[in-house]
């Protein structure tokens, strides 16, 4: 177990991690006049040589000749960098075209498509009370699907790319600055084969926007690293169960930033579906905590065990080092002769 300390600065890195990532609408609708292309472009670019410097800084650099020696690997790494990029684009569009609401419940929905996939392609067996989560999660599509006429496809895409990219990372086996490192090595020359498109085309803002617009988009870099490296730095102090419970405040933030920022329309079949939602991830949390009690009174009781037998065993071993005296050997020697009762001399 973490010292509490340990813990407790594991909370904070933790919390600002999912602030930022929560704010992060507020960052993209500031360059709102920008194509969604070009914000992504540049988020790419700009996040390599973050990445860079803070490799330089921790000196990790032998892990990439383990990694290109692995062709597997690789592809995993490629897989894992294509669907962020589609998750990025998607998140980004949809924050600029005012869906931040529908942004927001994709991320809700995430930890239950991760549920789903972990049955479906990791045949793992679901507990009772998760099923009813899943079950819950899907009845609150349905209801919006519904109600208004169509699938809520930008929250069922932001949810499934995430959790798709989430499924491939477990084979890549990269901490969090490698892999983000590895990923936007692979992004870099595509995005900047984007921005050299749209510059010979005009339509760049990096050089037509002024300096407050250079920065943002050169500040995209810093966005994308800094709540990682938090996260990365939170993941190494915290139990999963307190991760877990953390991730809900991203899409807390964005529902908030929608609802009362930028005005979006919350009729009462919306306030249904989220609110089904939420009654999913409160049995799915429910579920978590107690189960991480449980393994947790299971995991005493064992070593509690552990502890006595390892006593008794010393115990045992000390008896057959250092035997007991046996009867005849306590008992003191008795004379020779015994003088007879009344001859004794005075």
């Amino acid at each position: 177990m973490q010292p509490q300390a340990d813990q407790r600065t594991g909370l904070v890195y933790g919390t600002a991690a999912y602030v930022v990532w929560g704010l992060l609408p507020l960052y993209w609708h500031l360059l709102g006049d920008l194509s969604p292309a070009e914000i992504l472009a540049h988020r790419m670019v700009w996040s390599l040589p973050v990445a860079l410097v803070i490799l330089a800084v921790l000196r990790r650099w032998s892990w990439i000749g383990r990694l290109v020696r692995q062709p597997k690997r690789l592809g995993l790494v490629l897989i894992c960098a294509a669907v962020i990029s589609v998750n990025w684009f998607l998140y980004i569009w949809a924050v600029n075209a005012g869906h931040v609401l529908e942004a927001s419940l994709g991320y809700f929905i995430n930890p239950l498509v991760s549920i789903a996939f972990g049955v479906l392609v990791l045949r793992e067996r679901l507990r009772p009370l998760q099923w009813v989560a899943v079950g819950v999660g899907a009845a609150a599509v349905v209801v919006m699907a519904v109600a208004y006429g169509k699938v809520p496809w930008i929250s069922l895409g932001l949810a499934f790319t995430f959790a798709t990219y989430g499924l491939v990372k477990k084979g890549v086996k990269l901490d969090g600055i490698e892999g983000f490192s590895a990923e936007t090595a692979m992004q870099f020359l595509p995005a900047l084969g984007i921005l050299a498109f749209l510059g010979a085309r005009g339509e760049a803002g990096f050089l037509t926007g002024g300096a407050g617009q250079m920065l943002l988009l050169m500040g995209c870099g810093v966005a994308t690293a800094l709540p990682l490296i938090a996260f990365g730095a939170a993941a190494v102090r915290l139990p999963l169960t307190v991760l877990g419970m953390l991730q809900y405040l991203a899409p807390t933030f964005q529902f908030v930033l929608g609802l009362l920022v930028f005005h979006e329309e919350m009729p009462v079949e919306r306030w249904a579906g989220f609110g089904l939602v939420w009654l999913a991830l409160v049995v799915l949390t429910y579920d978590a905590v107690r189960t991480a009690r449980s393994a947790r009174s299971a995991l005493a009781t064992a070593r509690k065990a552990a502890r006595e037998a390892t006593a008794e065993t010393a115990a045992a071993q000390s008896a057959a080092q250092h035997p007991a005296p046996s009867a005849a050997q306590a008992a003191p020697e008795a004379p020779e002769t015994a003088p007879e009762l009344g001859t004794a001399k005075p």
